[in-house]
């Protein structure tokens, strides 16, 4: 398989860069401590065409390949990761589900808006009950003429607070279980549908997470996604992707690790030396090169599958999987690398391992992608 990039990926890849370098990397350390959304930046790549990247230009997107995206991604979170899964939710699991399964009708109300940057979106699948078990769902419509009434709660939902349109998961048949589970979209500002107070999270502070209630919150039935009883099948289709642009968020992170590491190094003496010129060290910077070379290479090849239009299930899940992983362990690495400097604010490395961790768990958790792995290997 052929990974030279074109020139149109080269300078996708160039404007994330020096876009990630010049617009976000100045406020990144004040959002994480104040836990202040990005606005903004945002609206920024936006209007760059980096919320809906892969959306065809009939919608409003920018008509790119995943690999193209992966690339943005993968630059966007190496300086904050933050900015990064508000831009992977909106492309990966947002606009890629309306523009996959949506009617016209939604296409061209809600699609378009979104993938122009002007409106930002939500998913809405994990509950209480129902996390790596997403066929456990407790939210409920039932229908009312014209409409549906919505009941229930959803948590851990990325861009809950801010997000203009959500993607809600909620069981319209429960005798069917997951075969009667349908997918709604739903306007900020549904009369009983609410948003509850922003979580205090570890990382990613800069993006916001928080519950959402629904208390007969009525949504209009042309607002169902796809088909009654597809909602299942719409969360687990549109989670595969989520889970390449979740990956390249974590390969980002693993790289910043590695260059803060690979530069500290070149500065920091100890006995004598700069510590870069000591085996114990350069042993852990090749680990670190290795897995994150390892890293972008699976995610290269799944994001090639997908545009390719092939089955990418599998290599999707090994993506996620081992990205994160190396994000987790690159991050521990430079910290260590960076002895008692790597545990204060005033380095950038403590961000990382604290925006790291939950790569592992969002978007299918680490042993929900070695379950996939193994269901594909199996068939």
């Amino acid at each position: 398989m052929n990974f030279e990039l074109t020139e149109e990926q080269l300078m996708i890849q160039q404007t994330a860069r020096e876009f990630a370098q010049e617009k976000i990397a100045p406020s990144a350390v004040e959002r994480d401590l104040k836990e202040e959304f990005p606005h903004d930046i945002i609206k920024e790549l936006g209007e760059l065409g980096f919320m809906g990247m892969m959306v065809s230009p009939d919608w409003g997107g920018a008509g790119l390949d995943t690999v193209s995206y992966v690339l943005a991604m993968s630059e966007i979170s190496k300086v904050d990761a933050s900015v990064g899964v508000i831009m992977s939710v909106n492309n990966s699991l947002v606009c890629w589900g309306l523009e996959h399964y949506g009617s016209d009708f939604i296409k061209d109300k809600y699609l378009r808006p979104l993938a122009l940057g002007e409106k930002l979106g939500a998913f809405a699948l994990s509950e209480p009950e129902a996390g790596s078990d997403a066929t456990n769902q407790h939210t409920e419509a039932v229908r009312d003429g014209d409409h549906w009434s919505i009941n229930g709660i959803k948590n851990w939902i990325t861009n809950g607070k801010t997000a203009d349109y959500y993607l809600v998961m909620a069981q319209t048949n429960r005798e069917l279980r997951h075969k009667g589970i349908t997918t709604f979209l739903v306007e900020k500002g549904t009369p009983g549908f609410d948003q509850a107070k922003k979580e205090d999270k570890l990382g990613i502070r800069s993006s916001d997470t928080c519950s959402l209630t629904f208390n007969d919150a009525r949504v209009p039935h042309e607002n169902i996604v796809w088909e009654e009883g597809k909602g299942f099948n719409f969360a687990m289709k549109t989670l595969n992707g989520g889970r390449i642009g979740i990956a390249a968020q974590a390969l980002g992170i693993a790289e910043a690790s590695l260059e803060a590491a690979v530069n500290y190094s070149k500065t920091r003496k100890a006995f004598g030396t700069e510590i870069k010129n000591h085996q114990a060290i350069q042993f852990k910077l090749a680990d670190m090169a290795v897995q994150v070379e390892a890293a972008k290479l699976l995610i290269l090849e799944a994001a090639a599958l997908k545009d390719a239009g092939k089955d990418y299930t599998k290599q999707a899940a090994m993506a996620k999987l081992y990205a994160s992983k190396a994000a987790v362990d690159c991050a521990l690495e430079a910290i260590q690398i960076h002895g008692g400097y790597g545990y204060v604010r005033e380095y950038l490395v403590e961000r990382y391992l604290r925006d790291a961790k939950i790569t592992e768990i969002y978007e299918g958790t680490s042993e929900i992608q070695r379950v996939v792995i193994a269901r594909e290997l199996l068939k």
